[in-house]
């Protein structure tokens, strides 16, 4: 049998990932592309890079009507499906071009510094981005797909396959699926809150005697880290869910936050402090879409809003009525 030159596996690799996009895999189909993933070792990797880039195009045109994703990323914005006809060879050079670190792994572990974010591309055709000063770790098995969430906040777009779930733990919680979209975060001294974009999770303590909370798109779960209090499930309108995913292109969404909360939260992007010495302003609720990267402009413009004042100084910025 000849071998397949690089090109002929890209193209192949766009070939499924377009399958997969147009809906669920019927037995014969899923036999058939775990087969075309075994016949050659590039296999794998081809198509997580030609998934990787289709998902990435797409989050950046998901954001909704407000958001302008040509003022802010680097990347070219296409439609998933003209993304996916492009053939590997095309997905690497334009992730290079985009700034995108991306991988493609099985085992190993992958972290990001504070402002920064990463695509890891795994060999199931799953990716992983890494929010802001976050790391996981990877251990697949022929069994079961798992990665573990160290610390910080990542979104997992999971390849569909019934025989091997992928699990995310995270702390003393474990989030479970088979083909899906879903973020978690896991921060210090805060509960696990686990985000679903697509298709359906269950969010499960092992060891504790409950049975797993299911969530499906549109939906959110929160487990306390200790104490005993049992997961709570909730519904988040459709467009919130796509907003506070704008960390993806670098940037962070507010609506209806407090002024203290978004300043706590542009802590976690970078290392110049948003410091409100008034109490009364520091409760103002915000709204908007700001560069994570960009703590002082953030400052400056809310000081125009709240008819407030800015003063810049060394390492952060002091907000003031």
């Amino acid at each position: 049998m000849t071998k397949k030159t690089a090109h002929q596996i890209d193209a192949e690799a766009a070939g499924w990932a377009a399958r997969i996009d147009g809906g669920p895999f019927e037995p014969r189909q899923e036999q058939a592309f775990q087969a075309w993933l075994g016949e050659d070792t590039r296999a794998p990797g081809a198509f997580a890079r030609v998934r990787a880039l289709a998902l990435a195009s797409e989050r950046a045109r998901a954001l909704g009507p407000d958001f302008d994703p040509a003022a802010f990323s680097r990347a070219p914005i296409f439609a998933r499906r003209t993304m996916l006809k492009m053939g590997g060879a095309i997905a690497v050079s334009a992730l290079a071009a985009a700034g995108v670190w991306q991988a493609v792994s099985q085992h190993g572990r992958f972290s990001t510094g504070k402002g920064e974010t990463k695509v890891v591309a795994l060999k199931d055709g799953s990716v992983v981005t890494l929010n802001t000063a976050s790391e996981i770790q990877v251990n697949y098995s022929e069994r079961m797909r798992a990665v573990e969430l160290i610390h910080g906040e990542a979104l997992f777009d999971v390849a569909k396959n019934r025989l091997r779930p992928f699990v995310v733990a995270a702390g003393d919680t474990n989030v479970r699926a088979v083909g899906t979209s879903f973020t978690v975060r896991h921060l210090d001294s805060a509960p696990v809150e686990v985000l679903v974009r697509e298709g359906v999770v269950e969010v499960f303590k092992p060891g504790v005697d409950a049975a797993p909370v299911r969530i499906a798109a549109n939906n959110r779960a929160v487990a306390q880290a200790a104490g005993g209090a049992p997961i709570a499930a909730m519904a988040v309108p459709a467009a919130q869910v796509q907003r506070q995913l704008a960390w993806q292109n670098g940037q962070i969404a507010f609506e209806g936050e407090t002024l203290a909360q978004a300043a706590e939260e542009f802590s976690r992007y970078s290392d110049t402090r948003i410091v409100v010495d008034d109490p009364v302003l520091a409760h103002e609720e915000i709204a908007g879409l700001f560069r994570a990267n960009d703590p002082v402009g953030f400052a400056q413009t809310i000081a125009i809003s709240l008819n407030a004042h800015a003063q810049v100084g060394e390492g952060e910025v002091r907000l003031t009525r």
